[in-house]
């Protein structure tokens, strides 16, 4: 049986309108929430491929927020905001 390797995750950021409290975090698993000077959220962390990340957007209409972007940022942490982040938790 020939598989290919599975692709490597990327790290994203979707921006939303609105500061999300910490409770949002349950909704969206294994990402972190990071309040914005302008009134926004980012909703940022590892996305395993393109299915994981259509679900988190489908997770951000079904939440009811209004997206204002996705950005692909990398494949690393490194790359995260310099802003406060809020525990995952």
């Amino acid at each position: 049986m020939n598989t290919a390797p599975a692709a490597p995750s990327g790290w994203y950021r979707l921006r939303v309108e609105g500061r999300l409290a910490a409770r949002w975090a349950t909704r969206f698993d294994g990402m972190t929430l990071v309040d914005l000077d302008d009134g926004t959220t980012l909703i940022e962390g590892p996305v395993v491929d393109q299915a994981a990340l259509h679900g988190l957007i489908r997770q951000v209409r079904d939440s009811g927020l209004s997206l204002i972007s996705v950005q692909e940022v990398g494949s690393d942490r490194s790359r995260t905001n310099p802003h406060h982040q809020r525990s995952q938790s």
